[in-house]
C-alpha cells in the first residue's frame, strides 16, 4: 500500500459515495488507474465494506448504552454461546468479548426504555449465563468516529 492508496482510503472513509472521477481529480490519478486501485483494495480486503452511517437519532435510536457483562461460566463455548444471543438483538450495535473482570462489553443504540427492559429480560435473565451486568447510559458522545486515519 502506497501513499496514493492510503489517500484514497482516507478518502473514501470520509465519504465513500464519492464519484471516482472526483476521488481521481483528488489523489492525481487517470479515473481508470483510480478504479483499479479501489477494486484492488477491495479485492485485497482492506476495504471490508462500504456502508451508509445513520443518524441514530433520526432512525429513532434516541438512547445509546454502554453494558458491561460478566458470566457465570467462563471458557469459550460459553463466551459464544452468549455472543451469540447478544448479536442476534438489533439494539446491540457492537459486541466485543474483552478480558479483565468483564467478559462482555455490549454498546446498545435503542428507541426507548421499554425497548432497553425487553431486551434485559432477554439478555440477562434466564439461562443466559449472566452472574451480573452494569448499564451506563450515555449522556453526551464527544467523539464517535468509524475511519482508521491512515
Amino acid at each position: 500500500m502506497d501513499r496514493i492508496d492510503r489517500k484514497l482510503l482516507n478518502l473514501m472513509q470520509r465519504d465513500a459515495s464519492r464519484t471516482n472521477v472526483d476521488m481521481a481529480e483528488e489523489v492525481g490519478l487517470s479515473p481508470s488507474s483510480c478504479l483499479r486501485r479501489v477494486q484492488r483494495l477491495r479485492k485485497s480486503g482492506i476495504i471490508d465494506r462500504i456502508v451508509a452511517i445513520l443518524n441514530p437519532t433520526k432512525a429513532e435510536r434516541r438512547i445509546k448504552a454502554l453494558i458491561t457483562v460478566e458470566l457465570k461460566l467462563h471458557g469459550e463455548q460459553h463466551m459464544r454461546r452468549f455472543l451469540k444471543i447478544a448479536v442476534s438483538e438489533e439494539a446491540v450495535s457492537q459486541a466485543y468479548a474483552v478480558t479483565g473482570e468483564t467478559d462482555v462489553v455490549l454498546m446498545l443504540l435503542l428507541r426507548d426504555m421499554e425497548e432497553f427492559d425487553a431486551l434485559c429480560e432477554r439478555l440477562f435473565r434466564d439461562q443466559t449465563n449472566v452472574a451480573r451486568f452494569f448499564t451506563m447510559m450515555i449522556i453526551r458522545t464527544a467523539k464517535e468516529e468509524t475511519a482508521i486515519w491512515l
